[in-house]
């Protein structure tokens, strides 16, 4: 339920935030090129909300296996190694994100008690940057997650894309189109 709910909000969340940041630079674009006028702050809250996205992104990216990575040596070992291997992988990824994370809570810590502000927005900038623990925690619990799934056996290790075997696909697609388009025979 608790993980249904945390799908669900994160979703929502890329989905927003992706929205907002297209809007907010069409309307820039419109204005500067259309009018010769444009705002600061616009192209500030893009880039910060381009990076929330990215954060987001990084943990739902476990959770639909989109991340691509060089898994072939660990894909012929047996099976008991290979899980193994996932497991010491994921643990690796569980410490850079706890270094990350206790980094991210120096370094907002530190710009919160400063009290410093954006550039061009009234907004502190510990709560703009705060994705950077936010973030971290939520890979965290995506990798404990997969860390579960991979201990009680239902999951082999990563869930990575396989751009190898998708450009294969289009590879063998290619030629059949091609034919098609002209004419000939398949």
């Amino acid at each position: 339920m608790f993980s249904r709910i945390i799908s669900s909000l994160e979703e929502t969340i890329i989905c927003l935030l992706l929205a907002v940041t297209t809007i907010l630079v069409f309307v820039e674009v419109v204005l500067r090129f259309g009018f010769g006028i444009g705002f600061m702050w616009i192209e500030e809250l893009t880039l910060h909300l381009s990076a929330w996205m990215v954060l987001f992104g990084a943990s739902y990216g476990i959770k639909v296996g989109s991340h691509i990575g060089v898994d072939t040596f660990v894909k012929m070992l047996p099976h008991k190694l290979h899980r193994l291997v996932s497991l010491v992988a994921v643990c690796c990824c569980l410490l850079y994100c706890g270094l990350f994370i206790q980094g991210s809570w120096v370094y907002l810590e530190k710009i919160h008690m400063i009290g410093i502000e954006m550039e061009d927005l009234p907004i502190p900038k510990w709560i703009a940057h705060s994705i950077l623990m936010l973030g971290m925690i939520m890979l965290a619990w995506r990798l404990l997650q997969l860390f579960w799934e991979i201990y009680t056996g239902k999951s082999e290790g990563f869930k990575l894309a396989d751009e190898a075997k998708e450009s294969m696909h289009l590879a063998q697609e290619m030629p059949a189109q091609t034919s098609v388009d002209r004419g000939d025979a398949v």
